[in-house]
């Protein structure tokens, strides 16, 4: 399988140059299919308002916060330098709030926007300012909707079916919103997610078993929002599948021994198999937020 970026002081570190490299690697034909893209009759300036959860906006464990912070290692921050190497400059806005779910991206209550304001209020001005603007707008919800249903080792399916009848009931509303308010010119694109608790198959026969359950979760999860984003005419970044989330292939992982490819991957990809004080943590490192970014690059269409 495919060995992790060099680790130093704890954290994953991928090089602009080494980033592009990745992308191109993981994604040949569309590199060069979109080679030309950003020609005499593209823009090569435009926004990036990204939306979601912690993933969003780079949470990595640092030596300052073991529990995690905002980093400009995040996926956005990628896409942003692979574009510029591509002779794109995107202006990132980022607007994504750690915990966020699609109850609190309408309804507030969440740590970021405690005064009668939302994150979608906000992306709704954002949109609204912009509109003679093209740009790239990213959505990341849905995992803090089932998460709560996956605790103590525990998957509640009940809470499951309610929180996806949620989810399809409010994520719709949420895109309607924003695509109503977007100029002419504005790209967007959802987000699938990847499963962080296939590391705890790692953990006896316990672990193994909610790593199981978890997986069926994830992938309910992944079926709905696919659903949603294809019945809303926006693509969605397969990050489970660019985290090989279904492959259980034995593969040597080091210092674990034969683990399924799903579980390995997970190990390389997030911080869920690191000692404390940075692990066990469920968002990605360095090399796993260029991987979602990779995922997301494989389906913007033109203009970039």
């Amino acid at each position: 399988m495919k060995k992790s970026k060099k680790k130093r002081g704890g954290l994953f570190k991928v090089s602009a140059p080494m980033l592009v490299a990745l992308l191109v690697a993981v994604f040949p034909v569309f590199g060069l299919i979109n080679a030309g893209v950003a020609g005499a009759d593209s823009p090569t300036t435009g926004f990036y308002l990204d939306l979601g959860a912690s993933a969003s906006v780079g949470i990595q464990p640092t030596i300052s916060d073991p529990r995690g912070q905002l980093t400009a290692n995040g996926y956005s921050n990628d896409l942003v330098a692979y574009e510029s190497a591509r002779g794109v400059t995107l202006h990132l806005t980022e607007l994504g709030c750690p915990g966020e779910s699609t109850v609190t991206m309408m309804n507030g209550g969440d740590r970021c926007y405690p005064y009668h304001d939302t994150q979608f209020e906000e992306a709704l001005t954002f949109l609204r300012s912009h509109q003679t603007t093209a740009g790239i707008v990213t959505i990341d919800l849905g995992f803090n909707n089932v998460r709560r249903c996956l605790a103590n080792q525990t998957a509640n399916q009940t809470c499951v079916k309610y929180q996806i009848r949620e989810l399809r009931q409010q994520l719709p509303t949420i895109l309607e919103g924003l695509k109503n308010v977007a100029g002419p010119n504005v790209t967007f694109v959802g987000l699938g997610h990847y499963d962080p608790f296939l590391a705890d198959a790692l953990l006896g026969p316990a672990g193994a078993q909610f790593a199981a359950a978890s997986a069926t979760t994830i992938n309910r999860l992944n079926a709905a929002l696919q659903s949603i984003y294809t019945d809303a005419g926006v693509p969605m970044a397969t990050v489970g599948a660019a985290f090989e989330s279904r492959d259980v292939a034995q593969v040597l992982l080091t210092g674990k021994g034969m683990v399924p490819e799903n579980v390995a991957q997970t190990c390389v990809l997030t911080w869920m198999c690191q000692a404390a004080p940075y692990g066990p943590n469920l968002h990605p490192n360095d090399h796993g937020y260029a991987t979602i970014a990779a995922a997301i690059e494989s389906v913007l269409k033109a203009p970039w």
